[in-house]
């Protein structure tokens, strides 16, 4: 199973929907498919010009590692070496942080990963998630 790009698109109005709801700070949202691709991406008024790249470090480093955001930021706080090491093989496309959220379909399979920021990583981590159920995947934090 695949990404869509309606599911993709689905992903990104929930969790923007869901960090107005919640009174978050502008959002910019990407989702990646399997292969790291870019398959859809949003950026609300007023967040900045620059998202783009972190929200996709966030979800490239989980889509290309095989572990969301939250695992990439505790191996990098006990592997510091190891995380470096990975940024330096992938050009440095990696943000270890909450906000980069695996997505898998029903059997468990991963098919892609959402990447979220702007707010809080937690915050943007919830409202990956959010959008991600939505679409009726599940959500690796």
């Amino acid at each position: 199973m695949s990404i869509s790009l309606e599911q993709a698109r689905i992903m990104i109005a929930q969790a923007l929907a869901k960090g107005a709801e919640m009174g978050l700070k502008p959002l910019s949202v990407v989702v990646l498919d399997a292969g790291g691709h870019c398959k859809a991406f949003e950026r609300q008024d007023g967040a900045a010009p620059g998202r783009f790249g972190i929200a996709q470090g966030k979800a490239y480093g989980s889509v290309m590692l095989g572990m969301a955001g939250t695992a990439q930021l505790a191996r990098a706080e006990q592997q510091g070496f190891f995380m470096a090491a990975v940024n330096g093989v992938y050009g440095g496309q990696v943000v270890p942080v909450p906000g980069g959220v695996l997505v898998r379909d029903q059997a468990g399979e991963i098919v892609g990963a959402v990447g979220v920021t702007g707010d809080t990583s937690d915050n943007d981590a919830a409202v990956a998630a959010f959008g991600i159920a939505q679409a009726g995947f599940v959500a690796e934090i």
